[in-house]
C-alpha cells in the first residue's frame, strides 16, 4: 500500500475514534467556591478510577470527580467548616464531618484541613459506603497538607473487620 493510502487511512482511524471517545457522557457539577486552589488540582490528579464498583465519569467542573449515574460526586474547595456539633468521624485516616441526610444524598466534608472537600452519596445503592470514603480518602490524604484540627468527639466506624476506627 502506498504510504500516502496509509496514511489517509491512519488517519481516518484517528478521527473515528476521536468521535467515538466523544460520546462520553460529562456530568455536570458545579465547581466549588475555592476549587481553583492548587491543592485541589493535587487532589483531582490523584482520584481513583473506580470507587467499590462504580466507574468514574467526566464532570466539567474543576477539582470535581464523579463515579456511577453519578452515585458519588467530590467537590474540593468547598467552605472549611468551622467547629461544629455534627457527628464527626474517622475514616481512610480523615476526619469527615457527616451532615444531616438529606433528599436521598448523605454529604460529608473533610474537618480540619484547608481547603476542604465535600463528598455526596446517593442513599439507597447497592454499594460499601464505609470502602468509597476510604478509597477518596486516599486521594485526599495524599493531595492535601495534613490536618490543622481533628474531631474531638469521634463517633467510632466498623471497619469491616470487627474492630472499630475512632
Amino acid at each position: 500500500m502506498p504510504s500516502s493510502r496509509r496514511l489517509l487511512l491512519v488517519a481516518g482511524m484517528l478521527i473515528a475514534a476521536a468521535g467515538l471517545a466523544g460520546c462520553s457522557t460529562t456530568i455536570h457539577l458545579e465547581p466549588a467556591a475555592d476549587a481553583n486552589n492548587p491543592s485541589c488540582a493535587e487532589v483531582s490528579v490523584l482520584l481513583p478510577d473506580a470507587v467499590g464498583d462504580l466507574d468514574r465519569v467526566w464532570t466539567d467542573a474543576q477539582a470535581t470527580g464523579a463515579w456511577g449515574e453519578p452515585t458519588v460526586v467530590l467537590r474540593c474547595g468547598v467552605d472549611v467548616p468551622a467547629p461544629s456539633t455534627e457527628v464527626c468521624t474517622t475514616i481512610g485516616g480523615v476526619d469527615w464531618l457527616v451532615l444531616d441526610q438529606e433528599d436521598e444524598r448523605q454529604r460529608l466534608v473533610t474537618y480540619g484541613r484547608d481547603p476542604a472537600v465535600e463528598i455526596i452519596i446517593r442513599r439507597g445503592e447497592e454499594l460499601d459506603f464505609r470502602t468509597v470514603v476510604e478509597s477518596l480518602s486516599t486521594s485526599i490524604q495524599s493531595g492535601l497538607e495534613p490536618a490543622t484540627a481533628r474531631c474531638t468527639d469521634r463517633v467510632p466506624t466498623d471497619d469491616g473487620t470487627g474492630s472499630t476506627e475512632g
